[in-house]
């Protein structure tokens, strides 16, 4: 009766007590068709998907700030021809432009492109790691987006909504199939770049979801992952004991109170404690061979892009369910040094080139590949005017949603194939458009849900990450 009187209404209905709950519970088994079965002993254990599924695992390469489309996947020879002509009224005015003023000019890519032959269709040569695995690649390059500021458009992209708060792909994932390996995270991130994505780490929260499938950031120099290591003086039995005395004391609260919540922090100790011998094993670059860190350009105890492909070719191969791999430095403006088309841009196309190709043929020799499915891009697009921001002479594009590049590989994406198509400046689609919930309807597919019934209840609604409307399409042209 204590236990009673401290409830609410709203904990009265939804922890079994009384009809209502009844009346929830019936609702919400016939609206989650496809959601995993509950867990035996932990929520990360593997579960099968509800319908066949071509990718067990995926890896999803972000390149945060957004590359521009003409300078690497869709390079324009007319745009080329017209650069520093006044760009036409259409492409500008009752457009919502982030930084350009006035009437701009056309800007043509500084960079050669050629015809990488896989394809059958030209890409950047400042990506010539690209043509060792173009192969196996579907490259869609009519994305687009309703979103032109960084952060929203991040978080529609890898959330499903444009506003703080909703589970990130990677936690949908994860609580849909669990984990391949008890001792590591269903969901891992690393980050590269200097920075943290713009959105932060909102993108790779669990959101309503229980907190045990958030993903977890690790590093690729120093503590691999923060505050799981044992400080000094501490053993492990010594932490074995103290973690059995607060898994008793979290037991206790939650036969009392009932809070799920309560469960997942014991679920989260317990996988902290296993990750304490697991992890350091996995990220330990120090033990791969010269010619492996080489084929990467990684470096032990340095954090790169190039070491975080190898840390994922090592998660990916433990049985991590989903890796994602954030790399700031693609927000090319054109208003510093630092941000250019002309020098920063073939700086950030060289880090990732090496490393990209290394870890894909990788994943090719080892069978990986096989079931992996391979994401990679930004969050919009770019525009194919000069941005000129505050008179500056250097080079840059602002953002453009109406149109951008991904490529896919892997687990059910067809190979050698080039999607959609832009129009003659790059500024908009022109057939075959796939928007940012088509492409998270197709991942989810691949996985083995439908997009349409993979859902959560939340808030009195049956939350989904392809959101709430009809309309989300599987592309089933880029399916193998």
């Amino acid at each position: 009766m204590h236990s009673l009187r401290e409830s609410t209404r709203r904990t009265f209905l939804t922890q079994g007590l009384g009809l209502g709950a009844l009346a929830i519970g019936a609702s919400a088994a016939g609206a989650q068709e496809s959601t995993p079965s509950s867990p035996v002993s932990s929520p990360l254990d593997p579960k099968d998907p509800p319908l066949p599924a071509k990718a067990k695992r995926v890896l999803y390469i972000s390149l945060s700030g957004a590359p521009p489309q003409h300078d690497t996947f869709d390079p324009k020879p007319k745009l080329d021809e017209l650069n520093g002509t006044d760009c036409p009224d259409a492409l500008f005015e009752g457009k919502r432009l982030a930084f350009i003023k006035g009437r701009p000019k056309l800007l043509g890519s500084p960079h050669k492109s050629s015809v990488v032959d896989p394809l059958g269709t030209s890409v950047t040569d400042l990506l010539p790691g690209f043509r060792e695995y173009a192969a196996d690649v579907t490259l869609i390059r009519s994305m687009h987006t309703d979103q032109f500021n960084h952060a929203p458009a991040e978080m529609l992209l890898y959330t499903g909504n444009q506003n703080v708060g909703k589970p990130s792909i990677g936690a949908w994932a994860t609580w849909g199939l669990g984990s391949l390996n008890a001792n590591l995270p269903g969901f891992v991130v690393l980050v590269s770049g200097g920075s943290d994505p713009t959105g932060g780490k909102s993108l790779w929260s669990s959101g309503f979801l229980p907190s045990e499938y958030q993903g977890v950031r690790l590093r690729s120099g120093g503590d691999p992952v923060l505050y799981v290591s044992d400080p000094k003086g501490l053993s492990r039995p010594m932490r074995r004991r103290m973690l059995d005395a607060l898994r008793d004391l979290n037991v206790n609260d939650a036969e009392r109170h009932g809070d799920p919540e309560t469960l997942a922090r014991i679920a989260q100790y317990e996988l902290a404690y296993r990750m304490q011998v697991a992890v350091p094993e996995v990220t330990d670059l120090s033990l791969e061979n010269q010619e492996t860190l080489d084929g990467y350009g990684a470096e032990p105890g340095k954090g790169s892009f190039a070491n975080n492909c190898l840390l994922a070719r090592n998660l990916l191969r433990e049985g991590v369910r989903f890796v994602q791999l954030y790399d700031w430095g693609w927000d090319i403006h054109g208003t510093s040094a630092t941000d250019d088309l002309a020098t920063h841009f073939p700086k950030k196309c060289q880090e990732i080139d090496r490393p990209i190709a290394a870890l894909m043929a990788d994943l090719k020799r080892t069978g990986l590949l096989e079931d992996t499915l391979v994401v990679c891009g930004g969050e919009f697009g770019r525009t194919p005017m000069l941005e000129a921001r505050g008179g500056s002479k250097l080079l840059g594009r602002d953002h453009q949603p109406e149109c951008f590049s991904m490529w896919l590989a892997g687990g059910g994406i067809k190979a050698g194939h080039v999607h959609g198509s832009t129009d003659d400046l790059g500024a908009a689609v022109h057939e075959d458009p796939v928007s940012v919930r088509d492409l998270q309807a197709t991942v989810l597919h691949l996985l083995g849900f439908d997009p349409e019934k993979f859902r959560f209840p939340y808030q009195g609604l049956q939350q989904r990450l392809i959101g709430p409307a009809n309309g989300p399409r599987i592309v089933a042209e880029i399916l193998a």
